[in-house]
């Protein structure tokens, strides 16, 4: 057996565990998994209104004696 025949079977030997292990954890997609229930919206509770921020000011200048 050569290098390439060894690696040819390691790759099949990686390959079908690697296949055995996806059935195992089940299909991709939709198929075989349980349908979502339908959710229900409901509304949203009503907003409070956010309060205006105040203007910006400047700095405060204080008079500080010497």
């Amino acid at each position: 057996m050569n290098s390439q025949s060894v690696a040819g079977l390691l790759g099949a030997i990686v390959a079908s565990i690697v296949l055995v292990v996806a059935i195992a954890y089940g299909p991709i997609g939709q198929y075989g998994k349980p349908a979502k229930p339908a959710s229900i919206q409901q509304p949203a509770p009503a907003a409070q209104p956010v309060p205006a921020t105040p203007a910006p000011r400047g700095p405060v200048i204080r008079e500080v004696p010497n």
